[in-house]
C-alpha cells in the first residue's frame, strides 16, 4: 500500500498529500478493492469477489471485473467510467485515464480482452477491444478504438486506431504531441503530387521540343 501512495505522487503533479491520496482518489481505492475481489475470485469465493467489485464500482465508479490480472505500479487518473474486463491482463507500471475501456469482443469465456503490457498508457475515453496485445511502452491517444494488437514502443491514434511509425513518445502522454493520421497522409498525399507534377512538367517539356 505504501508503494501504491509513492505511486501516486509519481504519477499525478496534484497530489499534495498522503492524506489527500489516501482519501480522494478513487483510482486507488479502485485498485485496493481490487485485490480483495480478485483475492476471492482466485479462492473460488467468486460470488464475494463480484460484490466486493460491484460495491467499490458504486464508490468509485471504476468497474474491475476481480477476474482480472493487474501488475505493480498500476494507476488509474480520474478513473470515473473506467471499464476492466474479466480476462483483461495488465503488466506493470501501467497507466489508464478516464472513461478507458478494455472490452470484450466475444461470447466465448476464454481469453477475449486485452492484454496492457508493462508501461503503457491509455488516454481519456480510449476503448481497446478484444484478445489483443498493446506492446510494452506504448502509448494509446485519448478517443481512439483499438482493435488490433500493437508493437512495442508504438504511439496508437484515431478510430480505429492506427500505429504511427513515428515513435513520439513523451514521458508519460501529452496529448497535444501525438501525431495527427490525416495531417500524416494529407503530407504524404502531397510529397506524392508533387512527384508527379514535376515528372508531368519535365514530360511536357519533351514533348514540345
Amino acid at each position: 500500500m505504501i508503494k501504491d501512495i509513492k505511486n501516486v505522487f509519481e504519477k499525478d503533479p496534484a497530489a499534495r498529500s498522503v492524506l489527500e491520496v489516501l482519501l480522494c482518489y478513487p483510482g486507488l481505492h479502485a485498485l485496493w478493492a481490487h485485490r480483495l475481489s480478485n483475492w476471492f475470485w482466485r479462492h473460488k469465493l467468486k460470488f464475494f469477489g463480484r460484490l466486493n467489485s460491484h460495491l467499490a464500482r458504486f464508490v468509485t465508479q471504476i468497474e474491475i471485473h476481480p477476474g482480472a490480472t493487474i501488475g505493480r505500479r498500476f494507476f488509474i487518473d480520474h478513473g470515473c467510467g473506467v471499464v476492466i474486463g474479466e480476462t483483461s491482463v495488465i503488466g506493470d507500471d501501467v497507466l489508464i485515464y478516464k472513461g478507458v475501456v478494455l472490452g470484450g469482443t466475444s461470447l466465448s469465456k476464454d481469453k477475449r480482452h486485452p492484454t496492457l503490457e508493462d508501461g503503457v498508457v491509455v488516454g481519456t475515453n480510449a476503448v481497446v477491444l478484444g484478445d489483443i496485445t498493446i506492446g510494452q511502452n506504448s502509448r494509446i491517444g485519448a478517443g481512439s478504438v483499438v482493435v488490433k494488437s500493437v508493437p512495442a514502443e508504438s504511439t496508437v491514434v484515431g478510430v480505429p486506431g492506427r500505429v504511427m511509425e513515428e515513435k513520439q513518445h513523451t514521458d508519460l502522454l501529452d496529448h497535444g504531441q501525438l501525431p495527427d493520421p490525416l495531417v500524416a497522409a494529407l503530407k504524404a498525399y502531397n510529397e506524392t503530387i508533387a512527384v508527379l507534377e514535376k515528372r508531368l512538367t519535365e514530360l511536357e517539356k519533351k514533348t514540345n521540343r
